[in-house]
């Protein structure tokens, strides 16, 4: 207890003397956390802010990269397909035969007999019928009675005529009835000729009783029968073919070709001839003459083509597809429908050149269905487009995505 108070007031001074300067120092520590918590918070934040304006920097080029990459069009292009130098076309055709005849009769009566009936091969001058003929036959036997009364008067005036001539040599008739006499001589004469001609007529209608085949060939028709009624060819009633005859041996095709095919088809020429009874094979047969004139009605070519049918194999009347092979122009190219572009400039393609588009005119050819002929603007490299938009225009950038076969272009 010897400590005075004094003393203590004395030590509690030193020791607040001694505490004061760690205060000082722990508050100076917590200043500089802060500052560097500062300063590392500004450099995140400005780290964001880099990186954020990077990032629409790179965003913005991307979006105008992607941008004019959709402002071009993209485009699938075809190339023209040029033509072989003979194009194959396919006509409808009838078959016909090379002599094709009804036959009538000249002369009226009754049906008495036939000898042929349809799918008959006759020769020519075969019998084929016999008409009952009773008028013309009382007609005939009218015109051989005048004929030999004709006669009788002829002889008898020829006589009288003689006799007269030989009596006016020595003036025992007078001139005049040597007149009358060689001019009944001449009258009588006259109508014995008359009567003959008369009579041969009636011969000839007698002969047409019987009816023959003009020509060889084969019976396709029959169209009467034994008991009917006969009106000739001549007469104004109703005019019935009796029989109707073909010769098959050579068949002719008729074919009308169109007016754009007519320059490249020649006379001599070979064509084959499709069937439907004949699938998978082909007849040949040879041009061998045309109407050398185009039908104004149908605008066509009318052509004959001569098919060789000694077997009988084609039947007349079929209906058959021909095969033309026409001569095409070097230059023809083909190209799908859907490349061409209808405008009020004319027909147009549009091409790729150097990827910018080029509107060219062309000249159409023969339209084949989903194929068109193209004979004049265009050229064995170009890339034409296909299905192109209404609104593309000469100098528009576009794409190629897809380079299209001819034959793939739909």
């Amino acid at each position: 207890m010897g400590v005075t108070m004094s003393q203590q007031i004395e030590v509690g001074s030193n020791i607040g003397e001694i505490s004061r300067p760690s205060g000082e120092a722990g508050i100076g520590t917590t200043k500089h956390r802060r500052w560097l918590i500062l300063a590392i918070a500004l450099i995140v934040t400005a780290a964001l802010l880099a990186w954020g304006i990077r990032s629409r920097i790179r965003a913005g080029r991307t979006l105008r990269t992607e941008t004019s990459q959709v402002a071009i069009t993209p485009v699938s292009v075809v190339s023209p397909k040029q033509t072989a130098a003979a194009q194959e076309i396919i006509l409808p055709g009838n078959v016909e035969p090379f002599i094709n005849s009804p036959i009538y009769s000249r002369t009226n009566g009754y049906l008495k007999q036939w000898s042929a009936d349809i799918g008959a091969h006759v020769k020519k001058g075969q019998m084929l019928a016999v008409i009952e003929t009773p008028e013309v036959d009382q007609q005939l036997e009218q015109s051989l009675s005048n004929l030999n009364t004709a006669k009788a008067n002829l002889a008898l005036s020829e006589i009288t005529k003689n006799r007269y001539e030989g009596l006016l040599k020595t003036n025992a008739v007078s001139q005049q009835d040597v007149d009358n006499a060689v001019g009944s001589y001449n009258a009588n004469k006259a109508i014995v000729e008359a009567s003959e001609a008369n009579v041969k007529q009636l011969q000839a209608l007698q002969s047409f009783e019987k009816i023959y085949a003009p020509f060889d060939g084969v019976v396709t028709a029959r169209n009467t029968d034994i008991g009917d009624l006969i009106n000739s060819g001549s007469s104004s009633g109703v005019k019935t073919d009796l029989f109707h005859i073909a010769q098959p041996g050579t068949l002719r095709v008729y074919v009308n070709v169109p007016e754009e095919y007519s320059q490249g088809v020649k006379v001599g020429m070979t064509a084959g001839l499709s069937l439907a009874e004949f699938p998978g094979r082909q007849f040949q047969g040879k041009l061998v003459r045309t109407a050398e004139a185009i039908d104004m009605t149908t605008r066509t070519l009318l052509i004959e083509i001569d098919v060789a049918n000694p077997s009988g194999t084609l039947f007349t009347g079929s209906y058959a597809e021909v095969h033309l092979k026409v001569p095409t122009q070097a230059s023809t190219y083909l190209l799908p429908v859907n490349t061409l572009i209808f405008r009020s400039a004319g027909l147009q393609v549009g091409t790729v050149k150097d990827g910018k588009v080029a509107l060219t005119a062309v000249t159409p050819g023969h339209d084949l269905g989903d194929q068109i002929e193209i004979v004049a603007g265009l050229k064995a490299g170009d890339q034409v487009i296909v299905n192109p938009p209404d609104s593309i225009i000469s100098g528009q950038e576009v794409q190629i995505v897809q380079a299209t076969l001819p034959g793939d272009a739909k």
